[in-house]
């Protein structure tokens, strides 16, 4: 692709990310195919169920372009890329099964159609398989970040249950949540790319800056369509966090910007969970600001991210890197 094609991150689309990806996340879903494969025939089938069944693939996205903006023509790019493709699955697996939910991209969960047992254990495979995959790449660096963050993540799925039914519970916890979660494996995905590119320091650290930056984004803007979007436009049903008691930030904000009545409300929701006052709720969060917060939140870490790599070369790679920020912020599921 010529670097003539690509100007500037407003001018790169969807279209154009899916031209410049194409070839390498065909190569990434061969590699995932692959090692998909068990002798055991329900592995087989509720691992495919959630790898297989869509979903943005944004944090395999962000390993191919963060390598190819370093300039890394090697395979262990798609090798890796599938190796964060699995641990994230992984999670969602757990998620699915600890937060009781129904659906996932738009289709029933992997543990309401085999059960919470078959989710977690297939859950476990699939971050087993991720460490035999990742061993194939040689770099201690790499497995020594990869552990990290999956060990990260396991974390912030503790911290989160900790919060859950928590009616206190801050922006600080909640920002601490989103990043063991969510941030850190988009930040080792950016950072594994410049890895294998041998880039230089100052790059390196970019990268992984906007990787963070990015994944928080992300989630922000995830948290807020919880409460401003449709089932079918997200994939899940509307309404989840609250259903769980889990206290997001546009929850948290609202709490502190409504008048008592609302409040209450609100505490006694993230209490007991469930939908019962689902409509009261939302039309107050919308009332006070709090989607409005949310994303300006959001807006800022984009920005951020894209500040983070402000010393990569120019190249069509950079612009899709840049595109992706302002995606994070602006989608509507």
């Amino acid at each position: 692709m010529t670097e003539a094609l690509l100007s500037t991150s407003n001018s790169f689309n969807l279209d154009d990310l899916k031209a410049l990806t194409d070839s390498d996340i065909q190569r990434v879903n061969q590699v995932i195919t692959d090692h998909l494969a068990s002798r055991i025939a329900l592995i087989n089938q509720l691992s495919q169920h959630i790898i297989l069944s869509g979903g943005k693939r944004l944090r395999p996205i962000l390993v191919l372009l963060s390598a190819r903006a370093c300039e890394y023509e090697g395979e262990n790019d798609a090798l890796l890329a599938a190796v964060v493709e699995f641990i994230h699955t992984a999670t969602l697996l757990h998620d699915d099964v600890v937060d009781d939910s129904e659906m996932r991209r738009g289709q029933q969960t992997a543990s309401t159609i085999w059960g919470n047992e078959a989710a977690v254990l297939v859950g476990d495979y699939l971050y087993s398989r991720a460490f035999q995959m990742m061993v194939k790449a040689h770099s201690m660096r790499i497995m020594d970040l990869l552990a990290n963050a999956t060990n990260t993540i396991a974390q912030g799925e503790v911290l989160q249950l900790l919060n859950i039914n928590d009616p206190d519970s801050t922006e600080e916890n909640y920002l601490e949540v989103i990043y063991c979660k969510t941030a850190c494996l988009f930040e080792a995905a950016a950072q594994i790319g410049a890895i294998l590119g041998n880039a230089d320091e100052a790059i390196e650290q970019g990268l992984k800056d906007y990787g963070k930056h990015l994944g928080t984004a992300f989630q922000l803007v995830d948290d807020e369509l919880d409460y401003s979007s449709t089932s079918e436009e997200l994939g899940k049903n509307v309404g989840d966090d609250l259903a769980e008691g889990k206290p997001t930030l546009p929850l948290i904000y609202a709490m502190q910007h409504v008048n008592d009545e609302q409040r209450v409300l609100m505490r006694e929701a993230i209490i007991e969970g469930g939908l019962e006052h689902i409509e009261a709720i939302t039309h107050a969060i919308r009332e006070s600001g709090a989607l409005d917060y949310t994303h300006e939140k959001a807006r800022i870490e984009a920005g951020l991210a894209k500040s983070a790599i402000s010393s990569l070369p120019p190249g069509d790679y950079k612009q899709a890197l840049l595109f992706l920020a302002d995606y994070a912020v602006e989608r509507s599921y």
